[in-house]
């Protein structure tokens, strides 16, 4: 499935340099009034930017934006895709401006033919001084072919500068969208698949939070202290518990063929935003650090979809199938209310992830076996919950289709989310440049960087999924919840006692 770029919400916002317009010379050449300038939003959250102040046009002043990276856009498809690809944009509530990736689009093939055709001439020029002429002769041509050198100068400068704009605008379309995922808000999605029903409790049910205080387990008051709200300490058996439902993960993912990584936590921005975040936008989720392109995760997401990223990957190596543990963090702008207390929506938190890299043909079969995975776990833990089939105004910009699963957190007196699972297609792998080709008569190597493979086929763009396996705090919560008992007793779910010592219940501390 073609990918077309990244969605850009209408908080990210914010003013950035103008482009200069074209040349005299390329107006007068190409005929064409210059192009809009670019939108601020797009500018400000669709890609990594930087200022070039070198431009030679009189009366310059302000700074051109520069992409520091750039998507491989098909164009093409976009173009004879235009009524889909418009709707696609107004059900997923994108803020695209495609009507202006036509237009930047449309001066872009003007202004490539133009410089073509001065090459071409530049090229006659230079041929005709190859024989023998007459000095009048010869100062003429070399007279024509500096003035051509000149114009063809100019007009190269501009086309970056026009590429530049086109990818910026275009990286703010999303992705396509499977044609079953529900259209609407989030109140429009479809239930695919319920486990389990509510506990009936004989007592009074006490939310995590009590628990965890007469239980002994977690120190906001000391976290708020030390680091701000929003952070907590694990003690005691909580820290058995996030530790075994990180190895338990760990441990049934791998029965299913992935490979265990522990990832960096630091990556670069660029890489945040070719997976599809936006380190840059108001409200944003990514924590960036002061004088410097790199920013911490908020997901194993981006290094694990970063670790092939610039590659060649052989056919026959895929699919490629990682479970991935790291910490988290994010900064939860715009969080409020009582929904987020506790445990629930926190600023670092463990987690581990799944995702897979694999051939375009078979990215629906490894995404239902993503969602079985975690239907799987949750249900092994015996928790009640729901998978929903995300609609269309819930699907962040990379995801072609989205399943979420949400847990009853009796405490909580509502469901929650704790997983999803996305397939990408190729969003990421565009922007991330991670291709495989095709199988040749006999096997290449596993992985050329930045290289070429073996002969055979033209490459390919990989499709990409990721997955949640365990969020460690939620799933404290729905355990702690679900499974407290009238004495204030807590039964840890049969699969994580051999991953603590065979312990089978948390009881309440006596002094």
């Amino acid at each position: 499935m073609l990918t077309c770029g990244r969605f850009i919400s209408s908080s990210a916002a914010t003013s950035t340099a103008s482009f200069f317009p074209f040349r005299t010379l390329t107006r007068s050449l190409v005929r064409r009034p210059a192009p809009h300038l670019l939108s601020s939003a797009s500018a400000a959250a669709a890609t990594a930017v930087e200022l070039d102040t070198n431009d030679g046009s009189a009366g310059g002043g302000a700074g051109v934006v520069r992409p520091q990276w750039k998507a491989a856009i098909d164009f093409k498809w976009i173009r004879d895709n235009r009524d889909a690809v418009a709707d696609n944009i107004r059900t997923r509530n994108s803020t695209a401006n495609l009507d202006l990736v036509f237009e930047l689009y449309d001066q872009y093939l003007t202004l490539q033919k133009e410089v073509e055709r001065l090459r071409a001439e530049r090229n006659a020029v230079a041929n005709k001084m190859k024989g023998k002429l007459d000095p009048s002769v010869r100062q003429a041509l070399v007279e024509e072919g500096k003035n051509l050198k000149e114009g063809l100068i100019a007009l190269e400068e501009d086309l970056v500068q026009l590429t530049d704009k086109l990818q910026l605008e275009a990286q703010s379309i999303p992705n396509t969208t499977h044609p079953d995922v529900p259209v609407g808000g989030e109140e429009s999605s479809v239930l695919r698949k319920e486990v389990g029903s509510q506990r009936s409790f004989n007592f009074a049910i006490k939310d995590h939070l009590q628990l965890g205080k007469e239980l002994d387990l977690f120190d906001f008051d000391a976290a708020a202290e030390v680091s701000g709200s929003k952070f907590y300490y694990l003690k005691n058996e909580a820290v058995l518990l996030e530790m075994a439902l990180v190895n338990w993960a760990i441990s049934e993912v791998s029965k299913k063929g992935f490979t265990p990584l522990i990832t960096p936590e630091i990556v670069r921005s660029s890489v945040v935003e070719k997976c599809g975040f936006q380190p840059r936008a108001k409200n944003t989720q990514v924590y960036s650090i002061e004088d410097s392109d790199q920013c911490l995760i908020g997901t194993a997401e981006i290094p694990v979809g970063g670790i092939h990223m610039d590659s060649i990957l052989a056919e026959s190596a895929l699919p490629l199938k990682y479970v991935a543990y790291s910490h988290c963090f994010r900064t939860e702008a715009g969080a409020a209310g009582a929904a987020t207390r506790g445990l629930y929506r926190v600023h670092q938190f463990s987690k581990v992830e799944m995702f897979i890299f694999c051939r375009p043909e078979e990215s629906g079969k490894w995404h239902e076996e993503l969602i079985t995975i975690e239907e799987d776990l949750y249900a092994s833990l015996g928790l009640h919950f729901k998978t929903l089939d995300m609609a269309t105004g819930d699907l962040g910009a990379p995801a072609y289709r989205k399943f979420d699963i949400e847990a009853w957190m009796p405490g909580l007196e509502r469901y929650g989310e704790i997983s999803s699972a996305s397939n990408c297609t190729d969003y990421q792998s565009r922007r991330l440049g991670i291709r495989y080709r095709p199988s040749p008569s006999e096997p290449p190597s596993t992985s050329t960087k930045k290289g070429k493979g073996a002969a055979s086929g033209p490459t390919q763009f990989v499709h990409t999924l990721n997955a949640t396996a365990v969020a460690v705090p939620r799933l404290i919560v729905c355990i702690l919840e679900n499974f407290q008992q009238g004495d204030g007793s807590i039964v840890v779910p049969e699969p994580l006692r051999p991953y603590m010592g065979g312990l089978e219940l948390l009881s309440p501390k006596f002094k």
